[in-house]
């Protein structure tokens, strides 16, 4: 059984909405990960189930891995179509905003999302939501918004109508953003949310490959050279990697590389904090991408140093600036941090 994590009245309020809409649209934060594409995926094949139209809209395009996912190929990029998006937006009857806590997270989206006359729907798991939809189902301890989809869906009574393509998108969002059920997983909850999708006929092991066992070669010699530059702090039991426009076109670099590498340097022994600075190809700034093990709070540094937030252990933010001087934010931070760092978890 699974505890009731969302308010009842929140589910009810829902619900009616459900049952008078007509059109409905999803929306996901910018550069869509896995639980992004898997929550907003999962929640259509449920809406889909009950006649609903929805359509799905991310502000950009998402990593090759993830377009296998049943229903992926119909997702629209709002900075390809933006006419129409903007269009269907205004139009919805109800607005689903899945995987973030700002409008701001949603790029060139937000003012369309935000003018729009339609009911607003948030469900997400990071901290700190910013009040801009009439329901907010928030809830930071949960491990993804896929759970939370599925949850939503399990309360509102509609396990049944969960389809195999639905089963196989919320496990896929579940997955990535649990580094494959590694951290951030050690509710129980989640494995009984497991075995109910496993029923649903879902191969968790073929998932798996999909995303994790699919890259290119390209890929494969980036990160063999992205590890023979990382830096090693020992003092701090910190680790940096780093990635540069230059160094990505030299590697025929496409959207989706360098997912999970800042994960990497947490498997060296003592190194219970990893940060990855990626210069981002389309603005003028630094990706920071942050991740922890134990009690150590990445996410409290992130709002420290980098305009940024998320998990305890595995968040990011943004650094507006040159790439050596995003260096020396995060050397600043890992000795701000350093008694933290070096506590014994």
């Amino acid at each position: 059984m699974l505890s009731k994590v969302i308010d009842q009245n929140k589910i009810d309020h829902f619900a009616k909405w459900l049952n008078r809409a007509e059109k409905m649209v999803i929306v996901a934060h910018v550069g869509p990960d896995g639980d992004a594409i898997g929550s907003s995926l999962g929640l259509a094949h449920f809406l889909e189930s009950q006649d609903k139209t929805a359509t799905i809209i991310v502000p950009n395009a998402f990593p090759d891995f993830l377009k296998w996912m049943p229903g992926a190929k119909d997702i629209l990029l709002y900075d390809r179509y933006k006419e129409f998006a903007d269009k269907l937006i205004a139009e919805a009857d109800v607005i689903c905003c899945l995987d973030f806590n700002a409008l701001k997270r949603i790029d060139g989206m937000a003012d369309a999302v935000s003018a729009s006359p339609a009911r607003k729907l948030l469900v997400d798991h990071h901290l700190h939501p910013e009040g801009f939809c009439d329901i907010e189902m928030s809830y930071p301890h949960i491990s993804s918004t896929s759970e939370l989809i599925f949850r939503l869906i399990c309360r509102m009574g509609y396990f049944s109508e969960i389809t195999k393509e639905g089963a196989e998108c919320i496990y896929t969002g579940m997955m990535t953003d649990t580094g494959g059920f590694t951290y951030n997983s050690n509710n129980r909850e989640i494995y009984f949310i497991i075995s109910e999708l496993l029923s649903k006929g879902i191969d968790k092991d073929d998932i798996y490959r999909k995303v994790f066992n699919t890259y290119s070669e390209s890929r494969l010699r980036l990160m063999g050279y992205i590890l023979s530059n990382m830096k090693v702090y020992p003092e701090h039991q910190s680790a940096l990697i780093t990635l540069t426009k230059d160094e990505q076109s030299r590697f025929t670099y496409i959207k989706g590389d360098s997912e999970g590498f800042v994960n990497i340097p947490l498997s060296i022994k003592n190194v219970c904090f990893s940060c990855f600075l990626r210069e981002d190809t389309e603005k003028k700034m630094i990706k920071i991408s942050l991740r922890s093990v134990g009690t150590f709070p990445c996410n409290r540094l992130a709002a420290d140093f980098f305009n940024g937030g998320g998990h305890l252990n595995a968040s990011g933010g943004e650094f507006y600036g040159t790439m050596e001087e995003a260096i020396k934010v995060f050397e600043k931070a890992i000795d701000a941090y350093k008694p933290l760092l070096t506590a014994k978890s």
